[in-house]
């Protein structure tokens, strides 16, 4: 099992994206058949059984292995990863581009560049899969609280200027055998949990 798998077709996001379907897929962190699934989420067997193999025909399942009881063969299933990213590919026509408004200061661009980096992501981790291999990358996540809106814009002046010297300093054009490399760093508001701030509340600041 994968700790993530990249959902990169229409169908198979779809497929995931039925709330009895992403039930059953949670279900199968642990391997199941249809008659343990059905007494585990409490549905009819038959029922269970059609989602699984609509599931497995889209790759979001697989057997695990199977049980011979008496005349009868028990089908054990397991989710094919313990979560699912699905990829802006789905919506290829429709995905945002990073390279339509650039705008360091736009949350949409921010948005249009995550985006980006999962559909790229997602490809590598596809590859990487079928070829058991891993993906090289590197990630930063960290929280930084700013007294004011004035700190924020002095932080990210200096994030920019710090990551323009480290690529100036690296970016090698003719290496032989090099190999382009994307970096992203980006600086948001964590999204409020209090039911009574607004979105976007502190911007102001």
């Amino acid at each position: 099992m994968l700790d993530v798998a990249v959902i990169e077709e229409p169908a198979a996001a779809e497929a995931s994206l039925a709330p009895l379907r992403a039930r059953i897929l949670a279900a199968l962190a642990e391997p199941g058949s249809a008659a343990m699934l059905a007494a585990r989420l409490d549905l009819p067997r038959q029922k269970v059984n059609y989602h699984l193999k609509e599931l497995e025909r889209h790759g979001l399942v697989e057997l695990a292995e199977e049980r011979r009881k008496g005349n009868v063969t028990e089908r054990v299933y397991r989710a094919t990863a313990a979560s699912y990213v699905i990829s802006p590919a789905v919506l290829a026509a429709v995905s945002p581009d990073p390279s339509r408004s650039p705008d360091q200061l736009s949350a949409r661009w921010l948005l249009a560049l995550g985006s980006r980096l999962v559909q790229e992501v997602g490809t590598l981790l596809t590859g990487a899969a079928r070829a058991r291999r891993r993906v090289a990358s590197f990630g930063i996540d960290a929280q930084v609280r700013f007294a004011s809106a004035a700190d924020r814009t002095a932080f990210a002046d200096e994030l920019a200027q710090a990551v323009a010297v480290l690529v100036s300093r690296y970016h090698d054009e003719s290496a032989p055998g090099g190999r382009t490399h994307r970096v992203i760093a980006g600086l948001h508001q964590i999204p409020a949990t209090d039911a009574g701030a607004e979105p976007g509340q502190e911007n102001a600041r």
